[in-house]
């Protein structure tokens, strides 16, 4: 251990361990944390032996139960009979476990910066920065803020009262933030001995109508649906694969993307922030089976804390535009084919999934009212889970699990759906899952399901349907890549292959076509 380190707070950092972490120290247990693709940190300040080696042990287990979010090896009977996997997921990618990010040991002052709050607005040509930072003790001291662009730099006082100070930095002629030109500023925070920096981008978010507004003018979120997934790292870290996957994002035409289905590493989100790509930012709540009402309250615990973890960890990148608090819950009764009809029965069938959800929805909106908050869901589900939505996101798979190889009954049903549900809820709706699984390789005329052909009609008759109706504000094909899935016999090779590019990044017939509606 660093002898200047001597005196002051010393700290272990994970940065995302999957799924269940202790940590040990000299043999000594000092924390346990619950829950993966987040990070924690445990004060060890007490079991350092200075002068000495220290051994620093982390155990992680990953086993699926069904009372975890997310939820495995569900008993029969729940709804997941058919779904026979091997290992027993509710969720259609690999469980790999471990430490997949980053260990951090680091060192703080007795008396330091322990968080830092950032909301951006505009008022005409103005950037205003508030600016509030916390303390980690009730102390009253004096402190400084200074926000520098390339024109000016622009600074203020912090006086803290409790641990707590805010400030206002007015920037004229402000460079705002944006998919177009990701501009960020430096912010720095300096109080009782201590100092912290990051990255600042000035932009608003908002919904209105139709629309999402990015700084006043509408945007449309084009994109993917992702996942941390490489043959040679699973979903370790992988910087130089980030950098490639932005390339091929950005050939497409792509400017949005979500962390489907859980937070992606901090290195994503400091990436999206300076190449100016729209992040709707999720949970790891995927698939929650909504007919296990036994395990509601222990789940609901976990979602809570993995969105407190989750926006204490994003809220200040400028990418990150929309929270999503689950993806696909799965309720009671669901019918995949009975997608676009109002049913009253499976509607009232699934209240308390409902009441879960807009509990979830309601604590996301109470830590962060500048953020519109979604949940993705599954075709078939009840519509009035949507409800508390700011913004409707729908996973759709017509003509593919629904009238597969009838593209032209499929066309006719999505189009069908996407108005119902714009007549009967007047939010923006974003497609955040559509697409047919593809063999590399593997071509036919006429096309039919599997082959390349298929799934670039597939993917061009949905933009041509979004294309027509201004209330679609985004679509994000499933998937950006092929990925490492459980074994079953939908999954050829173990590997889910609705990607685009293909697990080792080289394009389908498919990217072709999005660069053609996204790339003009």
């Amino acid at each position: 251990m660093p002898a200047g380190w001597r005196g002051e707070r010393i700290f272990l950092r994970v940065g995302s361990a999957v799924y269940l972490a202790t940590v040990y120290v000299n043999g000594q247990k000092v924390g346990v944390h619950e829950g993966g693709h987040l990070p924690f940190a445990f004060e060890i300040s007490d079991h350092i032996r200075w002068g000495e080696e220290n051994v620093i042990a982390i155990s992680v287990e990953n086993e699926l139960k069904p009372s975890r979010v997310p939820s495995g090896n569900m008993p029969r009977g729940t709804g997941m009979d058919l779904a026979v996997t091997t290992p027993r997921t509710t969720y259609d990618f690999y469980p790999f476990c471990g430490i997949h990010r980053p260990v951090v040991l680091y060192s703080v002052p007795q008396t330091c910066i322990e968080d830092v709050t950032v909301v951006t607005t505009i008022d005409d040509a103005t950037g205003i920065v508030q600016v509030t930072a916390r303390l980690n003790s009730a102390v009253a001291a004096p402190g400084a803020v200074e926000l520098r662009g390339d024109a000016a730099v622009q600074d203020a006082e912090l006086a803290f009262v409790d641990g707590v100070a805010s400030a206002e930095l007015r920037v004229p002629a402000a460079r705002l933030w944006s998919d177009r030109d990701p501009y960020l500023y430096d912010l720095t925070v300096r109080a009782a001995g201590d100092e912290y920096s990051l990255k600042v981008g000035i932009r608003t978010i908002a919904v209105e109508g139709p629309h999402i507004l990015l700084n006043g003018q509408p945007v449309k979120l084009n994109g993917f649906g992702r996942h941390e997934d490489f043959p040679a790292s699973g979903k370790g870290l992988n910087l130089p694969l980030i950098v490639k996957d932005y390339q091929l994002m950005r050939w497409t035409g792509a400017n949005a993307y979500r962390t489907s289905h859980y937070p992606y590493s901090e290195e994503e989100m400091q990436m999206a922030d300076r190449e100016g790509f729209l992040i709707i930012d999720e949970i790891p709540a995927v698939s929650l089976q909504m007919s296990d009402e036994a395990n509601f309250p222990e789940r609901l615990r976990m979602c809570l804390q993995q969105i407190e973890e989750l926006i204490a960890r994003d809220k200040n990148h400028p990418s990150v535009v929309m929270w999503c608090v689950a993806n696909e819950p799965m309720p009671a009764g669901l019918n995949i084919g009975a997608a676009g009809a109002v049913g009253s029965e499976i509607e009232e069938r699934n209240r308390p999934g409902k009441q879960f959800l807009d509990t979830e929805i309601a604590h996301a909106r109470a830590l962060d009212p500048t953020r519109p908050v979604t949940i993705a869901t599954i075709m078939g589900g009840p519509q009035n889970w949507v409800e508390q939505c700011d913004v409707i996101c729908m996973n759709r798979y017509w003509g593919w699990y629904a009238l597969g190889g009838q593209l032209d009954v499929a066309r006719k049903s999505l189009e069908a759906e996407l108005d119902q549900t714009w007549h009967r809820w007047q939010k923006p709706i974003i497609m955040t899952e559509f697409g047919a699984d593809t063999i590399p390789g593997y071509h036919g005329h006429p096309s039919v399901m599997w082959t390349e052909e298929y799934q670039a009609d597939y993917l061009r008759f949905h933009l041509e349907v979004a294309a027509e109706r201004e209330f679609v504000a985004g679509m994000q094909v499933w998937n950006f890549a092929d990925f490492a899935a459980v074994q079953s016999i939908m999954r050829v090779g173990g590997v889910n292959h609705k990607g685009v590019f293909t697990r080792t990044r080289t394009p389908k017939m498919a990217a072709h076509v999005l660069r053609e509606f996204w790339a003009r």
